[in-house]
Formats: structure tokens, sequence, C-alpha cells
């Protein structure tokens, strides 16, 4: 199979060596051109065969629809676009639609593995017709890990891959955050010697076991109080996405809505609310207010 890969990062740049390593013929373009096998979109459409397969991973939103309607002028009758970008999937409904009207098919793939899939493989979600998705199962099988797991067919829907990765993210949120307030009561406790290694003993056996443990684990290694990292967390929207999804279906996910906020206190350094919670408590219970956080603590 040879298939065109738009946009050659972190992802992109490994995808497209997993799959020269599985025999598959990639022609790549980047806006980088030190990274570029071709220099613009133009060209690296004049190398593909037909029907043409392009695979797009740059950053969702604008750039991704640019790309779309760029090769929507580019491609023809029976061709093929994969977006396998982080795209909210109400974009992909759009997209489909502006290729449809040149007669180009439309795969959406929700991508986990990070830049771990290279060596282990990516989890691949993907929706769009049986056809379709039968045009780039050669790329699928490439990328996908060793053995039965680590590809779907979601469903026939624009956007049934992407919707299915969103979930899984904000799974990971609630995932991560359970993790870090273990770790976090762990360290306050004062009753365990040492924190990472009872950690890393969950990763064997236990219910908790999982790659994030791993990874956390391998963090704290690195550095046992992460002392050299700031208490910020950014998001990158599905978390936020899952949370709106599940309002517009009456789905009650606490766990992951929670561990959304959480990264939102994260970036407070003095929160508001907190101050709020302080005020409210010394008018209804003369409860002492700080300037600065005190050293101890008090119940009530």
């Amino acid at each position: 199979m040879t298939i065109g890969l738009v946009g050659l990062g972190k992802m992109g740049g490994n995808m497209r060596t997993r799959m020269r390593n599985a025999g598959l013929t990639v022609v790549g373009y980047d806006r980088n051109p030190e990274v570029a096998d071709v220099g613009s979109l133009e060209e690296l459409v004049a190398q593909l065969p037909s029907p043409r397969v392009v695979w797009v991973m740059v950053p969702s939103g604008e750039p991704t629809r640019a790309t779309v309607t760029a090769l929507a002028d580019l491609l023809a009758d029976g061709d093929l676009v994969v977006d396998g970008g982080n795209s909210r999937w109400t974009d992909d409904e759009d997209h489909a639609a502006i290729l449809r009207e040149r007669g180009v098919g439309f795969v959406d793939c929700g991508v986990s593995g990070g830049v771990w899939g290279l060596e282990n493989g990516y989890a691949l979600m993907c929706g769009g017709s049986v056809e379709d998705v039968a045009l780039v199962q050669p790329a699928f099988d490439a990328l996908r890990p060793e053995g039965d797991s680590g590809f779907v067919h979601a469903g026939p829907r624009p956007g049934a891959g992407h919707f299915s990765k969103m979930v899984h993210n904000g799974i990971e949120y609630a995932m991560m955050q359970a993790y870090a307030e273990g770790f976090e009561l762990l360290e306050a406790a004062d009753m365990v010697d040492n924190v990472v290694d009872v950690l890393d003993s969950w990763r064997g056996g236990t219910v908790v076991r999982s790659w994030l443990l791993d990874l956390l684990v391998a963090a704290l290694r690195d550095d046992t109080h992460l002392d050299g990292i700031a208490g910020w967390a950014d998001d990158s929207g599905e978390g936020r996405w899952t949370v709106e999804a599940a309002i517009d279906h009456a789905v009650p996910v606490p766990a992951i809505a929670a561990s959304l906020f959480a990264r939102f206190s994260s970036r407070q350094d003095d929160s508001p609310a907190m101050k709020a919670v302080a005020a409210m408590r010394n008018q209804f219970g003369g409860h002492a207010t700080h300037t600065e956080p005190p050293s101890g603590g008090s119940a009530g």
C-alpha cells in the first residue's frame, strides 16, 4: 500500500516510521521541510496511486479543516481522507460533507499510544463506511499493536471513531486523577516509608494495575517527590468534550467531570473559590481567615 501522511510531528513522524517498517510506502508532507518527503500537498497527491489515501495528522480545529478543504480540491472520485488527529467528533460530519461533494471518502480515526506507539503500536478507533475502512486496513494493521486487540471499527457514521477516542480520554482523565490523589495521600499521611515502592507493588496482580500506573512509577523513580514539576495540568479538549456530550445525553459522569475541574484548579496559585469558602466559614462560624496558607490545618 502507498499512503500519504500530512503532519510529521511527534505522532505523525513515528507513525510514518512504523508503517514503513511494516512494508508500506509512505509519502510524508509537513510544513517543516527538514522532515518532509515532498514540498507541498500537491506534490504529495501527485505521488500517490489511485485510489489515493491521505492520512491527516495535524492539530484539531482550523488546521484540520484547512487541510481537508485543500485536499478536497486536489483529490478525485474514489479517493479517501483519514483524519487521525484529535478532532472533535462533531467536526467530522462537516469534513465528510466537504469531501463527499467531490466523491472523496472520509474515515475518522482516534489514535492512542503517544510517543510509545512506534514501539508498542497504536490503539485505533475508526468511523466510516465498511468500504472506506477496508481501503485503509493495511495502514491500520501496520499501526495497531500485535494481537487481536487495539483496533475497532466503531461505526459507519462520521465521528464514531473520534467519539470513542474522546470517551477514552475522559476515562483517562479520571484514572490519572485517582492515581494522583492516592499519591498525594500516601505522601501526606506519614505512614509509609517508601511511597514509590508502594505504588510499584500495585503494578503486579492488583486490580488497579495499568500502563498509567507504570508511567507514574517511572516518573517518581526519576523525581521521588516531583519537585521538578509545577502542579499545573493542561487539558487538550477531549475531557471538556466528554463532559459536554454527557450533559447533552443526560449521562452522569461525576468522576470525569471532577477530574476535569481539578485541572482547572491546578492553574490557580491562590484559588478564588477557596477564598470564598474561607470568607463564608468566617461569617457563619467565626472561623479564622489567613493572609497566607498556614503550615497545618484543622477540620470544620
